[in-house]
């Protein structure tokens, strides 16, 4: 089916991206403005190839991927630049790949491309990719990225994995992100690009199909810009096997609540009645008659081969077994990084989160993106964390180091999901929890800072050199000011980092499209 045919019907506009074929390791991707209505609402949005969520990128582990975003962008008020992060992946030695803008590149505008040229010699996993420059992401620019392992040490576990199994949630606005306020509301649940919204009950929603008897590796992704979801199967168990990349000891659970930018594989067995099921997607935060599951909102259907093809008529399941965070362990390598106790690190840092009403901080300074990228500042000589834009907002981080990051929550606005670029770390105490655990908690990117009274702490080790963001993964708090940018190891990024000279040409490009005088 050609884009030029897809435009003949909102119906057909809709459709979720899992009706096109996987793409990558080498592709090009179009980002484009497109007006597509997937819970009913007709609406322009940013896209990537065109189709909500974006194209499921893939590859296998070991791949040189080499993606060339295009920008077709024309609607100024959702931006025509962009840039593109590759959420989870290392990019050791392409810094410069990484995506957010303004810390590792300036945005690529309109009119012109960027080849993201990057190596994944040792992840696998599920990962996903989305805009990194203000909140454009919330537009629609945002799709899955699996790194196939071809010997999967856990492989033995399932029957099926492929892009049928990929399972997005994400939250949907009916007004453009840049006049939709500071902190808008989602005005509905998207589950692999299809849901409904309080006045249109009866919009399409995703349909995944299995077969009964078969065992199903299901890789879910919350690429939402604001909401966590509580997500469960009517009638089904979810074994736990991955989070954010990182293979777990198996863990069964028959509800999980998964936070923005956090990914995880669960084995389901298909051994049910055959039969329609519903899948639940409840978010944290929606319009008031948003929440819950009536008339289909938040929801999803699972369909057996042979089921008739209508909605379910089950019920909720009761849970009994809901994930918690302490239970996930690494499947290898389990112990954290440094000694076993708190502080037992080379260095130990934390962070003091507040907000004035309009802007976030974090030890005083909000993130304000400077007219130079962080890396290119970097690069031109520029190594002391004091001397580098914005200031008070980059921390100097020394080579081969064992760090320790403590957040407490209980800043206006959370729970708060806590994303690092470049590194996974091991979470040596969760949310809810009082207990540091340094023998094998799991390790993930992407972590809950809880609410008031917790202190969530993380370990890793400075193993990659390069400006690396850490920033609330609500893209609203982002905007707002909520990240800092760990510059690690900044005496060897040059030589470890080489930049390929259309890298050199974006900030020009910019600065001239943008008319800013640097």
């Amino acid at each position: 089916m050609s884009f030029s045919s897809l435009r003949g019907s909102l119906g057909i506009l809709a459709l979720c991206s899992s009706a096109f074929a996987a793409i990558g390791p080498v592709t090009d991707l179009d980002i484009v403005n497109k007006v597509i209505a997937p819970d009913g609402f007709v609406r322009d949005t940013v896209l990537a190839g065109s189709t909500f969520p974006g194209p499921l990128i893939t590859g296998n582990k070991g791949d040189n991927f080499r993606i060339n975003v295009v920008d077709k962008l024309v609607n100024e008020t959702m931006l025509t630049a962009t840039s593109i992060h590759w959420h989870g992946l290392f990019q050791h030695t392409t810094n410069w790949a990484d995506g957010p803008a303004f810390v590792t590149q300036c945005p690529i505008t309109t009119g012109h491309d960027f080849l993201y040229n990057f190596h994944v010699p040792d992840q696998t996993g599920t990962y996903w990719y989305h805009s990194h420059l203000a909140t454009q992401y919330c537009d629609g620019l945002r799709g899955g990225l699996v790194i196939y392992d071809p010997h999967d040490p856990q492989a033995h576990l399932y029957d099926v994995d492929d892009e049928s199994t990929v399972i997005t949630l994400a939250d949907w606005y009916h007004i453009a992100a840049p006049l939709a306020g500071a902190v808008p509301t989602p005005d509905s649940t998207l589950i692999n690009g299809l849901g409904r919204w309080a006045n249109e009950p009866t919009s399409g929603l995703a349909v995944i199909n299995v077969e009964h008897g078969k065992r199903y590796r299901f890789r879910l992704i919350n690429i939402a810009c604001d909401p966590n979801y509580n997500f469960t199967i009517d009638g089904h168990t979810m074994t736990i096997i991955e989070a954010d990349g990182q293979n777990t000891q198996p863990h069964q659970v028959d509800g999980l609540q998964i936070f923005v930018a956090q990914r995880y594989s669960f084995v389901l067995n298909a051994n049910q009645p055959i039969g329609n099921y519903w899948v639940r997607a409840n978010p944290n935060r929606g319009q008031a008659n948003g929440l819950g599951f009536a008339n289909g909102i938040n929801s999803a259907i699972l369909r057996y081969k042979g089921a008739p093809k209508t909605e379910p008529n089950t019920t909720q399941t009761p849970i009994k077994n809901f994930l918690k965070e302490t239970d996930l362990h690494p499947l290898t390598n389990p112990k954290a990084p440094g000694l076993p106790f708190k502080g037992g690190v080379d260095h130990a840092i934390n962070l003091n989160l507040t907000f004035n009403g309009t802007e976030f901080f974090i030890n005083g300074a909000p993130f304000i993106p400077p007219n130079v990228p962080v890396l290119l500042q970097i690069l031109n000589g520029t190594l002391d964390a004091h001397d580098l834009l914005p200031p008070g907002s980059v921390f100097n981080l020394s080579a081969q180091s064992t760090i320790e990051l403590s957040i407490p929550g209980g800043v206006v606005g959370g729970p708060h999901p806590f994303h690092l670029h470049g590194h996974t770390f091991s979470v040596v105490r969760s949310a809810g929890s009082d207990v540091y655990n340094y023998e094998n908690p799991v390790r993930r990117d992407t972590v809950s800072i809880g609410l008031a009274n917790d202190n969530v702490t993380v370990r890793f080790v400075t193993d990659n050199p390069g400006p690396w963001f850490l920033h609330c993964h609500i893209d609203w708090h982002l905007q707002a000011g909520l990240a800092i940018v760990f510059a690690e190891d900044t005496k060897d990024t040059k030589l470890v980092n080489p930049v390929p000279e259309d890298w050199k040409k974006l900030c020009p490009i910019y600065d001239e499209a943008m008319h800013i005088k640097v």
